[in-house]
């Protein structure tokens, strides 16, 4: 008879392989792990692994989920802070994501090699969903918060969210297709520097926001990126 799993028994087994993963992922890339590298790593059967994920892809979707979880955690107490202004907020919740992603940058170059990749479309498409459901509702709020402070223009809060989240998708795409495209030549700054222009003049037109008012902090989040890949 097979002995019952206490859930955060199952949640401690489960995380242990997720860390593994996250591991090889960065060190070795996603294509190039295997399985056996993970069964080798926490000394477990195969059978064992299939308990906790039923193909690679799944462990890879579930990495990427508990890095979103992660992050909601991380704005949680910025949307619900009652002192601290709209706009303060919208760049508080920006800077937080992309202080977390700074501080996994291995991690999360890695996975972009992954994401974006021409075969993982639906893997990709259906992580874009979650992190919309996840964090649409949230950046909603803080949109909402800011028309009734006077700060942003638009009637539509939920909409203008989900369309943050599009653009910031799409500058995904762009970024990456500088990054990666062209292994071994040096990164053209320059249309970095212009994705990241264009991207703050979209921002600020969807929330209606006279122009500079997001420019100058992104600019500095944009920096600390740049210094990274120099």
């Amino acid at each position: 008879m097979a002995r019952s799993v206490k859930p955060e028994e199952y949640a401690e087994k489960r995380n242990a392989i997720l860390d593994v993963a996250a591991h090889y992922i960065t060190t070795k890339g996603y294509e190039q792990m295997t399985t056996q590298d993970i069964l080798e790593a926490l000394q477990i059967s195969r059978g064992a692994f299939y308990h906790y994920f039923e193909s690679k892809q799944a462990l890879l979707m579930a990495l990427v989920e508990r890095i979103g979880e992660q992050a909601e955690q991380l704005v949680l107490p910025i949307v619900s802070d009652r002192q601290m202004p709209a706009r303060d907020k919208l760049l508080r919740f920006f800077a937080v994501l992309d202080q977390y992603k700074q501080e996994n940058k291995d991690l999360v170059f890695a996975f972009m090699r992954v994401w974006y990749a021409d075969d993982n479309a639906l893997f990709r498409q259906k992580l874009y969903l979650a992190r919309v459901k996840r964090l649409a509702p949230r950046l909603s709020q803080i949109i909402e918060e800011g028309v009734a402070e006077g700060v942003f223009n638009t009637a539509y809060p939920a909409q203008a969210a989900r369309i943050i989240l599009s653009l910031l998708e799409d500058l995904g795409y762009a970024i990456v297709e500088i990054l990666f495209a062209e292994d071994g030549k040096q990164t053209d700054f320059l249309r970095l520097v212009q994705l990241n222009e264009a991207a703050a003049d979209a921002l600020e037109r969807v929330l209606g926001i006279s122009p500079g008012g997001l420019r100058q902090s992104l600019d500095k989040g944009f920096s600390r990126w740049q210094a990274l890949l120099e």
